[in-house]
């Protein structure tokens, strides 16, 4: 597995490396932003490490940028910023997972390799009767037109469709749909729910009462 670390603390960068190629995960590092490929090579790289505070620019406009350019590629940021909005921005950019400084390296490489898991079964689209949905693009479908669906309402239908036909616990789905704050109460997944019906087909969506919904397979 090969890396791209963009991290503009010498201490942390090497500590970083040296742990990672203990690891068996190769890296290669850039300090800057200007450094930093112009865009994402698949064949390349397997994960990014990016840092929010770099000496010449923002993180953030490198992962916008990546993004806007078709990258897929995850991308980690590891930053000391702890703010809900920042972890919401990061997020929100298209990142895939958000590391607080100071980590545990070992909780590091954890992470790296479930986003590359997550990645890897989100590779491709997903069709489920006339309904298609594409993981990676937060994108979806119904009979070939396009949903407009809110955030919440793709992350509630990403839930459902891992495996359609089992039943989701609408605690599992009020966690799922706040990942990062207190988990929603049930009134609010019940809404997102009613709306989620009313854009693919109240048929879509059965309710196991007493325990949660789960989509028709």
């Amino acid at each position: 597995m090969h890396l791209l670390l963009i991290e503009d603390d010498l201490d942390l960068g090497r500590a970083l490396q040296a742990a990672l190629k203990v690891d068996g995960l190769s890296s290669e590092w850039h300090r800057r932003a200007a450094d930093a490929p112009r865009t994402l090579d698949g064949a390349v790289f397997d994960c990014v490490l990016l840092d929010l505070s770099l000496p010449d620019g923002s993180g953030f406009e490198l992962l916008a940028r990546w993004r806007r350019e078709g990258s897929l590629l995850p991308v980690i940021v590891i930053t000391a910023r702890s703010a809900v909005e920042d972890r919401l921005a990061g997020l929100d950019g298209g990142a895939d997972d958000f590391v607080i400084k100071p980590f545990a390296t070992a909780e590091l490489i954890s992470r790296i390799r479930a986003v590359l898991r997550r990645s890897a079964r989100q590779a491709s689209d997903w069709t489920l009767g006339a309904l298609t949905i594409e993981p990676r693009r937060h994108r979806s479908a119904l009979n070939g037109e396009s949903l407009d669906l809110s955030p919440r309402e793709f992350r509630l239908l990403l839930e459902l469709a891992r495996e359609p036909g089992a039943v989701v616990a609408k605690g599992v789905l009020a966690r799922k749909l706040e990942p990062l704050g207190e988990a929603l109460d049930f009134a609010t997944v019940e809404v997102h729910v009613s709306n989620l019906r009313r854009k693919i087909g109240g048929a879509r969506v059965h309710t196991v009462r007493g325990v949660g919904y789960m989509l028709a397979p």
